[in-house]
């Protein structure tokens, strides 16, 4: 295929992959909540007791709206009420951002990220948090003592699920980042060594599970080497291994077909794609999105059915991982639209435009979120 053809086909994917969202800004209207300011993860949050949005879905509903081009055009209730759903979860004492279920307190990755999407989430609206925010005032774990020490805790954690075991790893990262310069290169180039040491000489891959748990692995490791800008080894390896997987392995969740793009889009100074293999890979992944797109216009997470606990999602039905925290469930497990999937889609198009090298631009449907979410507020 020639260079011409093959930009055509991937036009013509990215074309396909618009199509996908043609109803999905009044699905994404229709999970604003605006009682609590917030965004439900599903339509079914609606159905549970006593429950309210989620700091994740709320945060991922901001993240499509910025990256569908449409921050400014949020009427000024609904960016007031967004801004005041996070400040009510900050909680005064610890500074950390926290949902009502208490099994999500006990949940470190799930803490970690809603401190993350709260503070983020804020700034892109214009607020600030209420109170001081935990990692200016929080002491690091005793196995940040030393880079031994560090080494020594990454070594412990369990790689048979390289998804969840390589998310652990980089749980630290911020602790890595506050130390000063000098520490902070032994501490780097301690783990840069150890990761080197247990990387699949074959696949260029970490961990276990089948091809996509590992690339999902991958990707979540690859936060450590962006972070500190060490260099990943074994582009190559690893990028022929996300050639075999998308075309010998289905993809049952919506993150497997984000975490490959995500890689390409990383790795994207170092690894040059050729225009035919970048077409068969979108063409690839937009096949596998319209298995994921609902009839309420959004995008399931998974195959099956919209998991109603994303926080314990990377294990799959009949996987076991160790230490795994008590679900959350923010949703009733149905099948149907989900904001985890939906702001994973609006990413995977973004991707898709920029690796193509064609610019992104909104969707012409965005135009169609202004007046759903004004109905939501009669």
């Amino acid at each position: 295929m020639n260079t011409n053809t093959a930009k055509e086909e991937i036009k013509e994917q990215l074309g396909e992959l618009d199509t996908l969202f043609v109803s999905f800004y009044e699905w994404l209207a229709g999970q604003y909540d605006p009682a609590s300011g917030g965004f439900y993860y599903a339509h079914s949050s609606y159905d549970m007791d006593n429950f309210i949005p989620d700091i994740e879905s709320s945060a991922q509903a901001v993240n499509i709206i910025e990256r569908s081009g449409l921050l400014h055009e949020l009427p000024e209730r609904v960016r007031e009420g967004l801004i005041a759903f996070f400040q009510k979860k900050q909680d005064p004492d610890s500074g950390y951002f926290y949902d009502k279920d208490d099994n999500m307190r006990k949940d470190e990755v799930m803490v970690g990220r809603a401190l993350g999407y709260s503070t983020r989430s804020l700034q892109k609206l214009g607020g600030q948090p209420l109170y001081t925010l935990p990692h200016i005032k929080q002491e690091p774990p005793v196995f940040m003592q030393s880079a031994d020490a560090y080494v020594d805790w990454l070594k412990s954690v369990d790689l048979r699920n390289s998804w969840r075991g390589c998310d652990l790893m980089c749980a630290p990262n911020h602790h890595v980042a506050a130390l000063n310069e000098q520490d902070r290169r032994s501490y780097v180039e301690a783990a840069a060594a150890y990761f080197a040491s247990i990387q699949d000489q074959e696949t260029g891959l970490w961990g276990g599970g089948n091809l996509y748990i590992r690339i999902s692995g991958t990707f979540k490791l690859n936060m450590f080497y962006k972070r500190f800008g060490v260099p990943v080894p074994h582009l190559d390896r690893i990028y022929r291994t996300i050639q075999l997987c998308l075309r010998t392995e289905e993809a049952i969740d919506m993150c497997w077909i984000r975490n490959p793009l995500d890689l390409l889009e990383a790795f994207r100074e170092e690894l040059k794609v050729p225009a035919d293999e970048y077409a068969e890979i979108m063409r690839i992944s937009v096949a596998n999105m319209k298995k994921l797109l609902r009839s309420d216009g959004g995008f399931s997470r998974e195959l099956k059915h919209s998991p109603p606990a994303p926080n314990v999602a990377q294990v799959k039905e009949g996987e076991f991982y160790p230490y795994m925290p008590a679900a959350v469930p923010i949703g009733l497990g149905r099948v149907e639209g989900d904001m985890n999937a939906g702001t994973q889609a609006i990413w995977i198009r973004q991707i898709g435009y920029e690796l193509g090298g064609f610019d992104h631009l909104p969707l012409e449907y965005a135009r169609k979120f202004r007046s759903a979410i004004e109905a939501r507020l009669v």
